[in-house]
């Protein structure tokens, strides 16, 4: 049974940093594409980072550009977020995903398997 299990949320203060773990079991981790979601009350689930299976090229969403860092380590069947600059607006229940292509998509249905989530709050 797939399963991805994303650490490292928290409280933390605005202008503060945060790096959130993805771990994924039974599958080819190497194998898929992985995303980074995220859902705040009351929203609807929107792409945040994306990475190849490779580790080579990646995508983001404009919110976060330049704040937010998605890697990845094959060998130990992770995936990152290095969070940064955090604002009160990224409170939110972050999800991990993992999508059976190359190149990551920033649609929630090429996503086949998902995290339980990871509540992160930014206070100001």
């Amino acid at each position: 049974q797939v399963q991805l299990v994303e650490s490292g949320g928290g409280l933390v203060q605005a202008g503060g940093s945060l790096r959130l773990s993805c771990v994924a079991s039974a599958l080819t981790f190497r194998n898929y594409a992985m995303g980074w979601f995220r859902q705040a009350p009351g929203k609807e689930r929107e792409f945040i980072a994306g990475i190849s299976w490779n580790g080579g090229p990646t995508s983001y969403a404009d919110s976060v550009k330049g704040r937010f860092t998605i890697s990845r380590d094959n060998a130990k069947n992770t995936v990152y977020l290095q969070m940064s600059s955090l604002r009160p607006e990224d409170t939110a229940v972050y999800y991990c995903a993992a999508a059976g292509t190359a190149l990551p998509s920033s649609s929630r249905s090429s996503y086949d398997y998902w995290g339980q989530g990871t509540q992160v709050t930014v206070s100001s």
